[in-house]
């Protein structure tokens, strides 16, 4: 089961990979000028729609539950990147310089994954999509409280953390699409 798991996480960052690369060439890199929390409150808005239409059950704008997803982990992985660049003024980078950023995000985020699926037992595979939603809100609750304390915390796990498990339950997600 570990290694459909592997197989399927990877098919899933490929889709995410290739998306990021297309945007980038076309947008460049924009959104080197947003602080965090403003990537947190984007990632919030992408989750928030999709337990919209997962209670409304009908969405009236064409952009399918899927594609949010995928936005979630770019906007993850972005945060990620974003934190590494901390002391660069740098805003418009290409393409070939952030990949390896985006590989050593996805792949240290993959490590993590990997562990918890040992510990947990692949646990997600019995979750509702609805439930991975929810989760998945809950952290950038924690996020955004934890950006608001300036980025202390008493006991908890950081901001990193926390956006790293937001990509895998937004992969498990989409695995489960």
């Amino acid at each position: 089961m570990i290694e459909k798991t592997s197989q399927e996480y990877k098919a899933v960052i490929a889709t995410c990979k290739s998306l990021f690369e297309k945007k980038t060439r076309d947008y460049g890199t924009a959104w080197r000028i947003l602080r965090l929390p403003s990537i947190t409150d984007q990632i919030y808005i992408k989750a928030q729609r999709i337990r919209s239409i997962q209670e409304k059950g009908v969405q009236k704008v064409g952009d399918p539950i899927r594609d949010e997803f995928i936005g979630i982990i770019n906007y993850c992985i972005i945060a990620l990147i974003q934190i590494q660049l901390e002391k660069s003024s740098a805003l418009e980078l290409q393409f070939e310089e952030l990949e390896p950023l985006y590989d050593g995000a996805v792949n240290e985020t993959f490590d993590l994954l990997q562990n918890k699926n040992h510990d947990y037992g692949e646990a997600w595979r019995e979750m509702r999509v609805t439930s991975i939603t929810d989760i998945i809100l809950m952290k950038l609750l924690r996020v955004k409280q934890i950006e608001d304390n300036q980025g202390k915390t008493l006991v908890s796990e950081g901001v990193k953390a926390n956006y790293q498990d937001m990509i895998n339950y937004a992969v498990f997600a989409l695995i489960k699409l």
